[in-house]
């Protein structure tokens, strides 16, 4: 049996040697190597070529950050960002790495409080992450990110030719909804960053991130796009959120019914909570067909359903094409169900949500401070 190979990359030598005890323990991997900063990975990941890496964030000499945006524009690998770091500049920076191209984020425990479940749940996420077929990310070259070997050329996703039912002209939306799980931090700032300031209907956002790593989201998303973005608050008018990005909070299923916005710790959908589902199925049965929604990158198949359900009542549905995904999991779902009238890549999702807004936008202006 082929092992998968892992990178384990931690300033701390106590911490990577536990964490290579932890996966060494299990037969289907292997530690091929050890690094204690970001210079040292590229190095390592440029001459051993693994098939997924470990990351710590702070780190001397070269931070996680820098690293990841090195190694996914030049030598594209899967990365598990495995942090302790939960102050507001950290979670920055640990959200800065997942949009240039790192796949999840893992909390890490004290050295000596690594339990049973934590092992697990470590390992899992090892053998899930190492199975995805990464993209390279220009961003890293774009910001100047410092190479520490060799050159290694970068290969370029190919775009597909999307396939797509027109849109009869004149419609009119009330709300845009978007769901996004693994890959969906530079999903969604992609989306964003294309939509004008001044947007006439307000933008519903569910993202699969666990806790504490969605703390500060709604803050670094605000700082990267020209929108106002902050968290739902329950029993919050719709009416009053035209032209800002509301996002589910950690923890909690967002919900439309009543003009309000609704939040409820109900059971999690499809292990989810929040729930893509939860949110879209609320809007087929509220606004309807003045939804326009749309299904990111994602694993599993949660927001497939209630995208066929936002279809069925009248609304418009976009899914993210295979190509362009990180995992084509969820908008997978989505085309398999019939649920997309628009199947595209992610660089024309953002223009063809403005495209279908028409008269719904309001160019050039700035958003309220």
């Amino acid at each position: 049996m082929t092992k998968l190979r892992v990178l384990v990359v931690d300033d701390s030598l106590t911490i990577r040697r536990r964490l290579s005890e932890i996966l060494t323990a299990d037969p289907e991997l292997e530690v091929i190597g050890e690094a204690e900063d970001g210079k040292r990975a590229i190095e390592l990941c440029e001459q051993l070529r693994p098939d997924v890496m470990t990351l710590d964030m702070v780190m001397p000499v070269m931070s996680g950050l820098t690293a990841t945006e090195y190694i996914m524009a030049y030598t594209p690998t899967p990365i598990l960002i495995v942090s302790a770091s939960m102050n507001r500049g950290e979670l920055f920076k640990t959200y800065d790495a997942l949009a240039a191209g790192a796949i999840d984020v893992l909390e890490k425990p004290a050295a000596d409080n690594v339990d049973s479940h934590w092992e697990r749940r470590f390992v899992a996420a090892v053998k899930l992450i190492a199975k995805i077929k990464v993209i390279t990310h220009v961003r890293g070259r774009m910001s100047g990110a410092k190479r520490a070997g060799a050159a290694v050329a970068g290969l370029s996703a190919t775009s597909p030719t999307p396939k797509h039912h027109d849109q009869p002209p004149g419609r009119h939306y009330d709300v845009v909804a978007i769901g996004a799980s693994t890959g969906g931090p530079a999903a969604i700032v992609k989306v964003l960053k294309a939509l004008p300031p001044g947007l006439r209907v307000p933008v519903f956002f569910v993202l699969h991130i666990d806790e504490p790593f969605a703390a500060a989201f709604a803050e670094w998303l605000e700082h990267q796009t020209p929108h106002r973005v902050a968290y739902a608050r329950d029993r919050e008018p719709i009416e009053s959120l035209r032209g800002q990005v509301i996002m589910a909070p950690p923890g909690r299923h967002l919900s439309v019914g009543g003009g309000r916005l609704h939040l409820n710790a109900d059971p999690p959908r499809h292990s989810c909570r929040p729930s893509v589902d939860v949110l879209f199925e609320s809007l087929a049965l509220d606004p309807g067909a003045e939804v326009l929604a749309c299904l990111l990158t994602g694993m599993g198949r949660d927001g497939a359903a209630g995208l066929l359900a936002i279809r069925r009542a009248g609304g418009f549905t976009i899914a993210q094409d295979e190509n362009t995904s990180v995992v084509y999991g969820m908008p997978r779902e989505a085309v398999l169900l019939d649920a997309a009238q628009m199947v595209l890549p992610l660089d024309e999702i953002g223009p063809q949500i403005v495209r279908l807004l028409g008269d719904g936008t309001r160019h050039g202006q700035e958003r309220p401070h």
